[in-house]
């Protein structure tokens, strides 16, 4: 009897396995003419970027990513400004980024510096994994050095714990 139910539990195993793994195809649109209503915006991924659209789209205007106190992983928020910016590398070979992290006055100047650093290389590896070169990357650390905002309040210390996005190339 244990034999049996082994016998039959791998059975329905390589079954459902087998079952999981067909692969949809799919087909591409038919052109069914000219249209006559207004055209749809093309979403970013849908082409190659060029230089222009640095200064045009909405996703690759946003060039800073914040982060919580003491945090250098990035929020889900900025996922999708990742995936425009490692997009916009991937297309254009030439572009070369430096990714400067910041923190707030809390913390003594090396602490800040190290974890400016470790901010700007959790862009630099998130930019990597959507598919972004890290030859096209440079980290840089300010720590402290150069806030946006000298109040000492938590509004102004969460806009001062950052990494900024400079394309130094486009």
């Amino acid at each position: 009897m244990k034999t049996t139910t082994r016998v039959m539990l791998a059975a329905l195993l390589c079954t459902a396995a087998v079952a999981c793994s067909k692969k949809v195809k799919e087909e591409a649109p038919m052109d069914t003419g000219p249209s006559t209503g207004a055209v749809a915006p093309t979403a970013p991924t849908a082409g190659a970027y060029t230089p222009a659209d640095l200064d045009s789209d909405a996703c690759l205007r946003q060039r800073v990513v914040y982060f919580d106190l003491d945090q250098d992983t990035l929020r889900p928020e900025f996922q999708a400004v990742m995936a425009c910016h490692a997009k916009y590398l991937r297309d254009r070979n030439s572009s070369r980024i430096s990714l400067e992290g910041h923190a707030d006055e809390r913390g003594s100047r090396e602490y800040n510096q190290g974890l400016g650093e470790r901010r700007g290389n959790g862009v630099s590896s998130a930019l990597q994994a959507n598919g972004g070169s890290a030859a096209q990357m440079a980290v840089v650390s300010y720590g402290e050095e150069r806030p946006v905002c000298n109040d000492s309040n938590e509004d102004c210390w969460a806009r001062n714990r950052r990494v900024e996005i400079i394309y130094t190339a486009r």
